[in-house]
């Protein structure tokens, strides 16, 4: 009797641990074990370093890496993530060397958030630095999926057609689509 209790409850947390990922599919793009993961691999990171760029205890990466947390709650932390998200891709498409990556993670880690957009302020950057495309639209992105789910995006957008098209549109290219077709959108627009 008392292993099916234990059973029961694995199971139950095994359940939840699906959903909080799949809940992270919507929000992040991918369940954050397995960016994580890719993160450490690409530049090079253990598990406590990646939770300390990111500002994070290693118990909370931790919690969010095995599903037992869905949600990153801090923005600032998010935009960290997105950054290092950027500079991963910068090594792995050899734009970035070691050094020079190991500088950036420092400025990611040190960085303030200075907008719900995904812009930051660092005393060693250039105050007039704009955003590039990818983090504005990934910061966009980010309030949207805090908001609702990507089927709620979708319904809203599908009420909005009618009167408001340009908004429908909006709602489901950065609060549904691909990041991919976001940028795209938004250097189509942004003038």
């Amino acid at each position: 009797m008392g292993d099916s209790g234990r059973t029961g409850g694995t199971q139950d947390a095994g359940d939840r641990a699906l959903e909080a990922r799949e809940l992270q599919r919507a929000w992040y793009g991918e369940p954050l074990g397995e960016l994580f993961r890719r993160l450490m691999e690409d530049l090079g990171l253990n598990q406590a370093r990646l939770a300390a760029v990111l500002g994070l205890s290693a118990p909370m990466l931790s919690q969010l890496k095995s599903g037992q947390r869905a949600k990153i709650g801090n923005p600032a932390v998010v935009q960290r993530l997105q950054a290092l998200q950027e500079l991963a891709a910068q090594v792995v498409a050899g734009r970035t060397g070691a050094r020079e990556a190991a500088a950036r993670m420092e400025e990611i880690r040190d960085a303030a958030a200075s907008s719900v957009l995904g812009t930051t302020t660092h005393s060693a950057l250039p105050a007039e630095t704009p955003a590039a495309p990818r983090e504005v639209v990934r910061g966009i992105q980010e309030v949207l999926r805090s908001l609702a789910s990507a089927a709620e995006v979708e319904d809203a957008a599908r009420s909005l057609a009618p009167l408001h098209p340009h908004l429908a549109e909006f709602l489901r290219v950065y609060g549904a689509g691909r990041t991919s077709e976001a940028v795209a959108h938004y250097e189509a627009h942004r003038d």
